[in-house]
């Protein structure tokens, strides 16, 4: 213990020598938290918590396949017909994404 706070007397009187590497050293840890804490904080929103749904293990996406595009989100005409015939699933939605 007696060694610990003679190492932390002479960290003190080290930083106090040179205010400018100090001040670059917090500022530098500084960020580092913050940009840990974001990102742990976007990882936590979108992969860790459940979806905010009843029953999230029950959600489905279903895709057309075609030889020309390996995944495509079902036409307008494709998705009427799914629904009309629709024996299996409770509620049925689209959604499509832009690919610009």
């Amino acid at each position: 213990m007696e060694t610990l706070l003679k190492d932390l007397r002479f960290g003190i009187r080290m930083m106090a020598r040179s205010p400018g590497f100090t001040l670059v050293a917090l500022v530098t840890i500084a960020l580092g938290i913050g940009a840990n804490t974001a990102i742990f904080s976007v990882v936590n929103t979108v992969l860790l918590r459940p979806l905010p749904y009843e029953q999230p293990n029950r959600l489905v996406v279903l895709w057309e396949r075609q030889e020309q595009i390996p995944q495509e989100s079902p036409s307008l005409p494709d998705f009427n017909d799914w629904c009309e015939r629709n024996r299996s699933f409770e509620q049925v939605a689209i959604s499509r994404r832009d690919n610009d």
